[in-house]
This record gives structure tokens, C-alpha cells and sequence, in this order.
């Protein structure tokens, strides 16, 4: 059986957070299995042999699409290809994991949905599943996009929503949405790993930024003018109370302008974590006093483990998590007032890291149990390969 991962990359550390959740909890799905993802700027090659997955190539460039030719290829052929040089393409597949986040609704192109959708188109007819990871999906408003996925979704074997908006997008456009499930984000069920050089993080402020707070995906044109000044601010009280304060790049270089930013306007020695492993991100968070943070998978790492977070939003992604861990009060607005912000950096360093509540615990079970759907598809799927 080939199982290709989709959606997945190793420069954002989100991304490559949930392809660690994958890697650690794939090996109890009772089968045997082989590895495929396509290389890219964001998978380069030496990442992709690493975890010893085989190159998936796709033949689609913009809006040509030429996969079906795969099916044609004769089998032997393909079988030479993959043996001798690693290679496979979509005819191989029997299971596409998708756990691209975020990255089908109105804020992305519609080509996308377009090639999704004619890819679950083959794949269900050749008996191959596509199952959709938990990830934010919609809303969807363009017409040919509802066509489309009204068409196609009904084929996918599973679809984890992993928001109630999610799935209200969902139930906007499907007939029926019996294969919809929703499910929180799987990375809270991840193990982080806490580096040697990050130390005395009980004393530490976090502040993790990114770069899509100010791009064009963000609707909200008044985080344009205060985003940086807030996490500046956020820092600068976090040090009047005596607290160490650190940055924390989660994403690479799109980011690393914005905390070079907030590193020079807080004028001090504050030193900016440029950490590779997002194991090791996840434990860096895990170890931190209290944070303020516009990554979502970064949100996810603190509230997961009891972590006081701030958040900021750039979709509605965030706000569903902050309210499913009912911490509705700690994601601000870009109209937060000086004194507001100050009140909850404070609260968050007088906290601290607090036992985990009642919706971590329970969002952890929950993703316990999407792992089982998620198997029982893989054996089944299994069986119809033999």
C-alpha cells in the first residue's frame, strides 16, 4: 500500500508539526505501508528521503492536467520506475492523507479546488481514498467552486472539519454530509521536545508573529497600522514585570522581518529562536511562562499544554479555537486598548502554565478517535489492494 501525504512542507512549522503527528501515529495502523510526497521548494528532496517517503510526481502544470495518462501507463512500467528511481504517480496511490490546514475556501485560488476536485474525481473511480485531515475548509462563495466540490466531496472517504464554521461551510454546499466529521486540530496529541539551549522559561514571555497578519489574506486592514506595535507593547509590559522576553520565529523567512522588527524596537538584547525542529518548537512553548502568538499550530502547542496564549487572528480559524478552548477573552482585536493588552499580558504571567482543562483533555480524546476512523480506512483500504 502507498499512502501519499498531502498538504504537508518543512518550512512552516505548523505544516511540518502535522506531518511529525502523522509520522508518530501512522505505524499503528496495523498495515504495511510505503511513504509518497512531492517535492518542492518548501519539501526539498533531502527532506522528503529523510522520512524515507517516495517521490510522488504529478503531471499538472497550472491548469493542465494530465494524471489520467498515469492510469494508462501499464503497470510493470510503473513498478520499474518506483524500484529504480523512487518514483510514483497518482495510478500508485491508494490513500491521499491531506492535511494542508488551510488551504481550500474563497481566501485561496480557485484552481486549486478545481484540480482537488477532479483528483477525487479519479481516484474514487479507480477505488482509491482521498481523506481530508482535520483543517479549516471554506467558506465558499464562487460559484464554480460549489459546483465543483457539491460534485466531488460526496466521493472523498472522510472529511475532518476541524472548526463548526468548517462545517457549516461544508453543509452550505454538499447535499448530504455524511462522510463530514468534525474534529479538533491533531497536533494536540504530539509530544514536544524541549532543546538544552532554551532554559529558565518559566521566567520567559513568548512572542511569536506572522507575516499573514499584514498580507492581503488578512480582510482586517487595521492590523496593518498597530500589528507590530502590539506584540512590542505585549513584550515591553512582560519585561516591566520582570520577565524575560523572547522571540520565536515559527515560520522562516517571511517572519524573520517581522521579529527583527519587534527586536529592535524593544531595544534591549532580546534574542529571536530560529528553531528548525517543530518538536522542538512545540517544546519551547510548553516550557514558556505565557506567550502572545499569531501562528495558529503555535496556539494550538500552548493551549494544548495548559500554556497561557494571546492570540491574534487573520481568519476564523483562530477565533473557533480560542472559543472551543473557551478563551474567547485572550484573542485580541487590532482596536485592543494599551491598558486592555497590559491587563492581559499580566494575567497571562500571573497564571502561568495551569493544569489542563477540561476541553484540552477532551480535544486530546477526540483526536484519539479520528486516528481510529483514520485507520479503519487504511484497512479497509488495504484489503481492496490484496
Amino acid at each position: 500500500m502507498i499512502i501519499e501525504l498531502r498538504g504537508l512542507q518543512f518550512v512552516n512549522k505548523g505544516a511540518e508539526l502535522m506531518l511529525r503527528a502523522i509520522l508518530q501515529k501512522l505505524p499503528e495502523c496495523g498495515v504495511e505501508y510505503k511513504l509518497a510526497m512531492r517535492h518542492s521548494e518548501k519539501s526539498p528532496k533531502d527532506k522528503v528521503d529523510a522520512i524515507g517517503a517516495l517521490r510522488k510526481v504529478t503531471l499538472q502544470k497550472n491548469i493542465l492536467n494530465l494524471n489520467f495518462v498515469t492510469y494508462i501507463m501499464p503497470k510493470f512500467i510503473r513498478n520499474f520506475i518506483m524500484k529504480k528511481f523512487g518514483v510514483v504517480f497518482e495510478a500508485d496511490i491508494d490513500i491521499v492523507l491531506d492535511g494542508s490546514g488551510f488551504a481550500y475556501g474563497d481566501q485561496w485560488s480557485s484552481m486549486a479546488i478545481q484540480q482537488l476536485c477532479l483528483e477525487i474525481n479519479r481516484l474514487n473511480k479507480h477505488g482509491k481514498k482521498y481523506i481530508f485531515l482535520p483543517q479549516a475548509l471554506g467558506p465558499f462563495s464562487r460559484d464554480k467552486d460549489k459546483e465543483a466540490l457539491a460534485n466531488s466531496l460526496p466521493k472523498a472517504e472522510l472529511i475532518f472539519a476541524r472548526e463548526k464554521e468548517s462545517v457549516k461551510n461544508l453543509e452550505a454546499i454538499l447535499a448530504s454530509t455524511q462522510n463530514v466529521h468534525h474534529f479538533p486540530d491533531f497536533t494536540n496529541i504530539v509530544k514536544g521536545n524541549l532543546p538544552n539551549y532554551y532554559s529558565n522559561g518559566n521566567r520567559k514571555f513568548l512572542i511569536i508573529p506572522n507575516n499573514k497578519m499584514l498580507s492581503s489574506k488578512n480582510n482586517n486592514s487595521e492590523w496593518s497600522d498597530r500589528y507590530v506595535n502590539i506584540l512590542v507593547a505585549s513584550g515591553k509590559h512582560a519585561l516591566s514585570k520582570g520577565y524575560e522576553v523572547a522571540i520565536l520565529n515559527h515560520e522562516g523567512i517571511k517572519d524573520d522581518n517581522i521579529c527583527k522588527q519587534i527586536q529592535a524596537a524593544l531595544d534591549q538584547d532580546i534574542e529571536i529562536i530560529r528553531e528548525s525542529d517543530p518538536l522542538k518548537v512545540k517544546g519551547i512553548i510548553g516550557a514558556s511562562r505565557a506567550l502572545i502568538c499569531s501562528r495558529f499550530h503555535g496556539c494550538v502547542s500552548a493551549l494544548s499544554q495548559g500554556v497561557p496564549v494571546i492570540g491574534t487572528s487573520w481568519s476564523f480559524k483562530y477565533e473557533q479555537l480560542y472559543s472551543e478552548y473557551g478563551q474567547r477573552h485572550r484573542l485580541v482585536g487590532s482596536d485592543i486598548s494599551e491598558n486592555k493588552l497590559a491587563n492581559l499580558v499580566e494575567e497571562a504571567l500571573d497564571e502561568g502554565q495551569m493544569e489542563l482543562s477540561e476541553e484540552a483533555l477532551e480535544y486530546k480524546k477526540q483526536s484519539m478517535q479520528m486516528w481510529d476512523l483514520v485507520f479503519t480506512a487504511i484497512k479497509n483500504a488495504n484489503l481492496s489492494v490484496k
